[in-house]
């Protein structure tokens, strides 16, 4: 077997870890004689996998007990929909800080709900950096601020947390969670489909302070409820059992690698490693980002000629370099860097960069 080295945005690359253990446990958990994927997620078996995920993910992200935890099916844009509907009233206002594509999309699920408010966007400029917080227009009323901590696609990623004063932040975390040590206090929800930092697709994590939800909300069915969803422990509905088995694995092997504080370590090693490789190149390859604002998670560049954008990947697969196509959106290459990528990745990318710069520039 010759595992590449996987650079997509999400689906993301699992650890190899992780992989072993789940094509291990896959037709025998723990004994049992069936696999994890074939048992009742109200049985004793998945239910301990499932406060097991819980536990790991509060000791990974320190997250303490005002807060509750919730694995649901669907990704983070059903997130952005569920948000307003439990947090907002009818038409209230909700602030939001567009820093890229999923900023955009935050809104557009929330906008039948509330009066979606753009306070600052950086779109003007081509989502190159975050709007300076002194430029914010912050309504005192609003049920919540809402910004993306990370930009997938642009590759734009707050460095520390804005202050919003007492309106509750309201982040979605899906592609730098679990990347860094987080003052989760800051926030009134955090949420992150799995598929880049956590695990694999089709589950998302919600953190969501306890106090907000004594708010009424808005009228919606009891399954879109997170009231609903707390008190039946992520079980209002069969949950995606393999999924959050999946992203338990992912919690054990980060904590057993020394948890976020030594992801972070990595991901400035590999992210300068990175950013270095471009910026030294004599202009053949280039980021746009502002410096301050430049992604660790996901760096996306460009060559200076992008008639040799089709040589470089059909270069980089043969290289056993996947998945460093750009977005429709922007064009050009994108690196995904997450925790599971490994820095032997990161500099087989910048040697390949490298050799194809003294071949073609």
């Amino acid at each position: 077997m010759s595992r590449v080295f996987n650079f997509s945005a999400g689906p993301a690359t699992l650890p190899e870890a992780v992989l072993e253990q789940a094509r291990d446990e896959l037709l025998d958990w723990r004994g049992v004689g069936a696999s994890i994927v074939e048992l009742s997620h109200r049985g004793p078996e998945f239910m301990a996998v499932a406060a097991e995920a819980e536990a790991d993910l509060r000791r990974l992200l320190s997250v303490t007990d005002d807060y509750a935890v919730l694995f649901l099916a669907g990704g983070a844009t059903t997130a952005q929909a569920l948000i307003p509907l439990n947090i907002a009233s009818p038409g209230q206002r909700v602030d939001f800080v567009v820093t890229g594509h999923w900023g955009k999309t935050s809104i557009k699920q929330a906008r039948p709900y509330v009066d979606a408010h753009i306070a600052a966007t950086g779109e003007a400029g081509g989502f190159r950096d975050i709007p300076p917080r002194a430029s914010w227009q912050l309504s005192p009323d609003a049920a919540y601020v809402h910004i993306t901590a990370n930009e997938t696609i642009h590759g734009v990623e707050f460095r520390d947390v804005p202050d919003v004063g007492a309106v509750p932040l309201v982040a979605d975390f899906s592609s730098s969670i679990a990347s860094e040590p987080l003052d989760v206090s800051k926030f009134g929800v955090i949420y992150a489909g799995a598929q880049k930092n956590l695990g694999p697709v089709g589950v998302t994590v919600v953190i969501l302070r306890r106090d907000l939800l004594e708010r009424a909300g808005q009228p919606r069915a009891d399954i879109f409820d997170y009231r609903s969803h707390v008190k039946g422990e992520s079980m209002l509905n069969t949950p995606p059992t393999w999924n959050w088995y999946l992203a338990g694995l992912v919690f054990k092997w980060m904590l057993a690698e020394g948890g976020v504080e030594e992801f972070a370590r990595r991901n400035v090693r590999k992210s300068t490693l990175l950013y270095d490789a471009i910026d030294g190149s004599g202009g053949f390859y280039r980021n746009e980002v502002a410096v301050p604002a430049r992604s660790r998670m996901n760096v996306p560049f460009f060559l200076a000629d992008p008639a040799l954008d089709k040589a470089f990947l059909a270069e980089s697969v043969e290289a056993g370099l996947i998945g460093l196509k750009g977005h429709r959106a922007l064009g050009g290459m994108r690196a995904s860097i997450y925790n599971a990528m490994p820095e032997k990745g990161v500099h087989a990318l910048v040697d390949f960069m490298g050799d194809f710069r003294k071949r073609h520039g």
